[in-house]
C-alpha cells in the first residue's frame, strides 16, 4: 500500500510517499481502507517532534479518516466488510489502509460523504467537547472564538451557534471573518486591526465574554482572560502563537473565572463512551444541517506535502482533506 511516511523530523518537507506492507488487524482491531483523511495543525507539530505524543521513527502521520471496513481481528463485533465508517488514530491516517482500534471507529451515515466525514472527528470533536464538557456553554451566553476561520475554530463557531450561544469570531483579515460569519458568527473582530479587549467590551455591552475558546495562546490568552465576564471560562486549546501564557492566579480569583485546559485526544483513552456520544450529536447535527463543515482544499494523497504547507501558511479556511481513490 502507499503511505506518506515521516523518516526524519523537520516538518512536512521531510515526508515522502512510500510503499509499505498492508497491515494486519490484531485482537480488537479493524483494518480500514482509507478514502479521505483530514489534516490538522497537530500534523505539523508531530512531524517536527513538537507534539504531546512522539511516535518512533519512521511513522505515518494523520489523526482522522473516513473509509470502509476491510478486515477485522479477533473479538470485534458490530462492523462488517464494506461498511462506511469514520475513525481517529494515534497516527497513520495518511495511507491507503490503516489498522484502528474498534473502540475508535464510528458508523458513518450514507448521507455524509467521505471528505466531509474526514473533516469531522478532531475539529468538531474538540469544538463540541470543549464547549459542552469543559466550558459548560449555555444558551444565550456569549462565546468568543479565536482563530475562527481555521478548522477547529470554524467548527467551534458552528457548534456554539448550534448550542444557542451568541458567537463572536476573531481572525485576521476581512475574508477570513466573512467565512466565520457565514457559519454562524453574530459579530466579528479583526485582530489585525482592532483592539481585542475593547471590542469584546463594546460587543458585550461591558459584560464581557462568558466563554472564550483559545487555540492561540500568548498575548491573546492574557487579553481574553481579562475580557471574561464574572464566572467566565477561558478554554485553553493550544498555542498556535508559539507562546505558552503564564496565567496569574489572582486574575482567576478576582472575578471567579476559570482557565480550563482541554485536550480532546486524551478523552479517546480515558472516556471513549463520552467521545462516541459526542460523535452521535455531531453526526445528527450534520444530518439536520445545523453543521455545515467547510473544506476549502482537497488534495490527493500524493500531494500531502503541499496540502500541509497550505495549512501551515494559513492559505486555507476550515479543513484541508486528502483523498484516496477507490
Amino acid at each position: 500500500m502507499r503511505a506518506v511516511v515521516c523518516h526524519e523530523l523537520g516538518g512536512p518537507e521531510r515526508l515522502s510517499l512510500t510503499e509499505l506492507p498492508l497491515p494486519e488487524p490484531g485482537p480488537g482491531e479493524l483494518r480500514i481502507r482509507v478514502r479521505a483523511a483530514g489534516l490538522n495543525f497537530a500534523d505539523l507539530l508531530i512531524t517536527k517532534g513538537q507534539y504531546q505524543e512522539k511516535p518512533p521513527l519512521p511513522f505515518v502521520p494523520g489523526f482522522e479518516l473516513a473509509g470502509q471496513v476491510e478486515a477485522h481481528g479477533p473479538g470485534v463485533a458490530g462492523f462488517g466488510p464494506g461498511e462506511r465508517v469514520m475513525a481517529t488514530v494515534d497516527h497513520g491516517a495518511f495511507a491507503e489502509a490503516v489498522v484502528v482500534r474498534a473502540s475508535q471507529v464510528v458508523h458513518l451515515p450514507d448521507e455524509i460523504d467521505y471528505v466531509t466525514a474526514a473533516s469531522l472527528p478532531i475539529a468538531y470533536g474538540t469544538a463540541y467537547g470543549a464547549l459542552a464538557w469543559a466550558g459548560r456553554l449555555q444558551p444565550a451566553e456569549t462565546l468568543v472564538v479565536h482563530g475562527a476561520a481555521g478548522g477547529v475554530g470554524l467548527a467551534t463557531v458552528e457548534c456554539g451557534h448550534a448550542m444557542g450561544a451568541r458567537v463572536i469570531a476573531t481572525a485576521r483579515g476581512a475574508a477570513r471573518l466573512e467565512v466565520a460569519k457565514a457559519h454562524g458568527a453574530e459579530a466579528v473582530i479583526d485582530t489585525a486591526s482592532e483592539d481585542l479587549r475593547a471590542r469584546i467590551k463594546e460587543l458585550t455591552g461591558g459584560h464581557g465574554a462568558d466563554v472564550v475558546f483559545d487555540p492561540i495562546g500568548g498575548d491573546v490568552a492574557m487579553t481574553s482572560l481579562r475580557s471574561l465576564a464574572w464566572g467566565g471560562r477561558l478554554l485553553v486549546i493550544g498555542f498556535a502563537s508559539g507562546t505558552i501564557p503564564q496565567i496569574p492566579a489572582n486574575l482567576l480569583l478576582v472575578k471567579n473565572v476559570a482557565a480550563i485546559g482541554f485536550y480532546w485526544g486524551s478523552y479517546r483513552r480515558h472516556d471513549p463512551a463520552r467521545v462516541h456520544a459526542g460523535f452521535e450529536t455531531i453526526l445528527r447535527w450534520c444530518l439536520e444541517r445545523r453543521l455545515r463543515p467547510h473544506v476549502s482544499l482537497v488534495e490527493p494523497l500524493e500531494r500531502c506535502v503541499p496540502a500541509l504547507q497550505a495549512l501551515a501558511e494559513r492559505r486555507s479556511t476550515g479543513k484541508v482533506v486528502l483523498t484516496i481513490a477507490a
